[in-house]
Parts: C-alpha cells; sequence; structure tokens
C-alpha cells in the first residue's frame, strides 16, 4: 500500500486553517483547487460564495505523507458535526487493491461515492465502514 493520509473537512475555513497548519508544519502545498475551478460548477448549481471555497488542497507531511482537506458546503447539503469532518486517505498500489479495500471496507458500512474514473484523473470513492469511520480511496491512474 502507498500511502495512508488524514483528510479534514471544514466548515468553510479550510483556506484558514490550512494555512495555519503550513505555519506551524513548514512546507509548501502540492495542490490547491477551488470549487469553481471545477468542471461542471454551474451543472452542480455552486452559489458565487462557495466558488471560491477549497475543493481540495493537499500540505506533505513528512516523507510521502500528505495532510489534505476541503471544504463541507451546505450549498452542496453537506453538514459537519464532530466526529463526521475527517477522512483517511488509502492510496493503493493498483486499481485491483482499489477495487479490494472499497468493497470490504464498504461491507456493512455505507457506500457515500462509488469507486469511480474522476476528472482530476484519479480512480476515486468514499465510503463509511460498519463502525462509522470514513474512508476514502485514490488510486492515482497513471497516464505513462
Amino acid at each position: 500500500m502507498a500511502s495512508f493520509n488524514p483528510y479534514l473537512n471544514f466548515p468553510g475555513t479550510t483556506e484558514e486553517a490550512f494555512n495555519f497548519y503550513k505555519s506551524v508544519l513548514g512546507g509548501e502545498f502540492q495542490a490547491v483547487m477551488r470549487f469553481g475551478d471545477g468542471p461542471g460548477c454551474d451543472e452542480m448549481q455552486i452559489p458565487d460564495a462557495d466558488k471560491n471555497k477549497i475543493m481540495h488542497i493537499a500540505l506533505p507531511i513528512g516523507d510521502g505523507n500528505m495532510l489534505m482537506g476541503t471544504d463541507a458546503l451546505e450549498s452542496l447539503g453537506q453538514t459537519l458535526t464532530t466526529g463526521n469532518n475527517f477522512y483517511i486517505c488509502i492510496s493503493p498500489d493498483s486499481r485491483e487493491e482499489a477495487d479490494r479495500l472499497f468493497a470490504e471496507l464498504s461491507d456493512g458500512g455505507k457506500v457515500e461515492m462509488p469507486l469511480q474514473d474522476m476528472f482530476w484523473g484519479d480512480y476515486f470513492g468514499c465510503t463509511s465502514d460498519k463502525f462509522g469511520v470514513q474512508w476514502m480511496i485514490s488510486f492515482a491512474n497513471k497516464t505513462d
């Protein structure tokens, strides 16, 4: 398995939080994607006030680890409560391993987003296991 990474959700304060983490942990952001930059932004009916919110941000920490996050948007029906504001993101070495992990973690749990090829290039899905722990599986498709 390639890596395990915490994925944090915030109620619109991701940018502020990650600037704080960057000041404490050091480093430079590897990725910053805003909701307004994604394809289908208008079809998803994202309000103008939310288009500048963070869809995905990644801050390298240590050797091969990443602290990642997003803004959970109420305009998309997302609400945060203590306990649902984080995921564990697994980045497996193959699509097959992604499928296996997703199926086994989902067994008795609840699929939030089935595994699928995403516009940013990854094979990605979200699920919670039978204990309520939230997982993201993200395999980086190779385009070589």
